[in-house]
């Protein structure tokens, strides 16, 4: 009776110790480990942004976003492998583990902020107005009122005219390069989106748009990560922070804006 006894709290003390370590692992944040063992970053974005993430005239991925996410990967020592989706469904894919954190210009809101993880802000975007040049009939928000006004779906943009009411309609685009083509051709009358993005379309179509003095609203724009992966969203704001310190992230913005778009964040 005394050895059953014996045999019978060797597996109970047995159970309680392979419990102990399971419920240790399952709280363990692996998120850098995964990463460095894989040699591979994955970033997920929606290639529609010029000039901050989209594809080239050869079909190659580009922008602003994407080199200072090269940059960092290649801090951590691993590759980039970047994976493309639609940008209203990113933060889904992003909790289903299809890449390891997002790059794709997003806005940090406080409600994001309860779900997510994020770096530092590296540019102060926000909700900025465009037209086609010529129009003078809208100087601010309020002046939207029986207008219809695209946006890109999904974003903080979408969120900000939402708030607005007398609006005639809001047209929500899968990518802003859509939504700047039908400005440009009168299908809606205004379009919201981040001001350093209007400002590219602005100079690559130098006469056809123009950007409203007041904006609906500013935000800092940041890298995104799952709410658990505090590992890996430390180690990419320690590399992000050595390449800002080293003039790194200066030659990017740069090249893109011919100035450095992140000085307000020094």
């Amino acid at each position: 009776m005394k050895k059953k006894l014996s045999i019978i709290l060797v597996l109970m003390m047995c159970v309680s110790i392979f419990a102990g370590c399971s419920s240790s692992n399952k709280g363990k944040d692996d998120s850098l480990d995964s990463v460095k063992k894989a040699g591979v970053l994955k970033v997920g974005l929606s290639d529609d942004y010029p000039p901050m993430e989209f594809r080239d005239k050869d079909g190659k991925d580009a922008g602003f976003d994407i080199d200072v996410a090269n940059a960092v990967a290649k801090k951590l020592g691993v590759k980039l492998k970047v994976v493309t989706n639609a940008y209203d469904g990113i933060f889904l894919a992003l909790n289903s583990k299809k890449f390891d954190y997002v790059q794709s210009t997003v806005s940090i809101t406080d409600d994001r902020k309860k779900k997510m993880l994020f770096s530092d802000p590296y540019i102060n975007g926000g909700c900025a107005i465009f037209l086609k040049s010529g129009d003078n009939s809208i100087k601010s928000g309020d002046d939207l009122k029986g207008k219809v006004v695209g946006c890109q779906a999904g974003t903080t943009s979408q969120d900000a005219l939402s708030k607005l009411s007398g609006l005639k309609d809001v047209k929500k685009y899968e990518a802003t390069t859509d939504a700047f083509l039908d400005l440009q051709n009168g299908r809606i009358e205004a379009l919201v989106a981040d001001p350093m993005v209007g400002d590219y379309y602005m100079v690559k179509n130098p006469g056809k748009f123009k950007k409203v003095e007041k904006y609906l609203g500013k935000e800092p724009i940041g890298a995104a990560f799952r709410k658990n992966d505090k590992a890996l969203r430390d180690a990419y704001q320690k590399a992000y922070d050595e390449l800002k310190k080293d003039g790194t992230i200066s030659k990017i913005s740069n090249n893109w804006f011919g100035y450095d778009v992140t000085k307000e964040n020094n």
